[in-house]
């Protein structure tokens, strides 16, 4: 029985935003006597993200779900509705964090949530949507339906990366924020105390004001040819992943959306992997046309978190993980035999 409403809040943020991140960065606020619960989405169909989140924070009082292979929005909120109720049921938690897919729709996600039955449960405050702005002048993101949806039902605008911006890139993100009503409120990563202020600010309640957006062309007059190139495939219910490896000990699993394109692959837990052939099979992707690229490995030298975005690999230490996996997003179709043969090739020697 719920005596108290849950609070929850949405993290939301185009791919590669560092939405993730800054879930890590906020519970480690959790107070020892709350059980806290994350409810992650992905575009990819293996899911990388819980097993990122939960690498690091392996304690009973923080309940990680992940929904793969598509938007938690579509199919009328079927596939938000069940998740919740199943962490909810299983966490019994005193917040909840969402973080929808990057290609998402958090207008839709918010409606569920505030729908008669969930406004019982769950009391939906501020809404943060994690921006790098270095992304602010380039067509595929301001030209983009989700990224000005995402930036149109958040309460508060997280800056992220913010020391790799020059100051313009900074002053672009003010300029573009202007369009939207009622005024955001943004919040720089370089703050020392950002992430503690930004908590203090979550448990606000949030008021949606949802309006039509028109693309963005106050910084960079784009052509009227560009297209969206972004936007996942629907999932009709959040089963539960059955994973049947082939007799070289993987599971291969791709999505395709409207421009975007992913592959994945999980690997028997027996299976271990060389570091450096890691490394350097991340490294040769670097120069392709890759947008994300996550991956939870067992390696000769313990369990290693990789993330790549931007061109640009961080390596992280887990403390623990069930299986390997790693998934790659692009704007082009993958060559799935290819990259197949590259990564066999990384497991370890016996």
């Amino acid at each position: 029985m719920i005596l108290k409403r849950i609070n929850t809040n949405i993290i939301t943020g185009f791919l590669g935003a560092g939405k993730t991140s800054l879930i890590l960065s906020l519970l480690k606020l959790k107070p020892q006597n709350e059980t806290w619960a994350v409810l992650v989405n992905e575009f990819g169909e293996i899911g990388i993200d819980a097993g990122l989140i939960g690498g690091v924070n392996t304690g009973d009082d923080i309940v990680i779900k992940e929904v793969a292979g598509g938007c938690l929005c579509c199919a009328a909120g079927i596939p938000t509705q069940v998740a919740i109720n199943q962490l909810i049921q299983k966490a019994k938690p005193d917040r909840l964090f969402i973080e929808p897919t990057g290609l998402g729709h958090p207008a839709e996600i918010l409606k569920v949530l505030t729908n008669e039955f969930n406004q019982q449960v769950l009391k939906v405050n501020q809404t943060v949507c994690v921006v790098d702005a270095r992304k602010i002048l380039d067509e595929r993101y301001c030209e983009n339906e989700n990224f000005n949806q995402q930036l149109q039902i958040a309460d508060i605008i997280y800056a992220s990366k913010v020391d790799l911006y020059e100051q313009q890139e900074l002053d672009d993100l003010k300029i573009f924020l202007e369009q939207f009503e009622p005024n955001k409120s943004l919040v720089s990563s370089t703050s020392v105390n950002a992430i503690t202020n930004l908590f203090m600010a979550l448990n606000e309640s949030h008021t949606p004001v949802i309006r039509k957006t028109q693309p963005l062309g106050l910084i960079k007059k784009v052509s009227p040819q560009s297209t969206s190139i972004f936007h996942s495939n629907a999932t009709t219910e959040p089963e539960k992943q059955i994973i049947e490896f082939n007799q070289l000990g993987y599971w291969l699993k791709a999505n395709e959306g409207e421009g975007a394109y992913s592959i994945g692959w999980i690997f028997e837990p027996r299976l271990c992997f060389d570091f450096d052939a890691l490394i350097k099979f991340i490294n040769q992707l670097i120069e392709q046309d890759i947008v994300r690229l996550k991956a939870v490995m067992i390696t000769e030298d313990g369990i290693a978190g990789f993330n790549m975005v931007d061109k640009k690999l961080s390596v992280s230490e887990l403390d623990e993980t069930m299986d390997s996996r790693i998934e790659i997003i692009a704007l082009a179709p993958l060559d799935e035999t290819k990259l197949t043969q590259q990564l066999l090739a990384s497991f370890a020697i016996e």
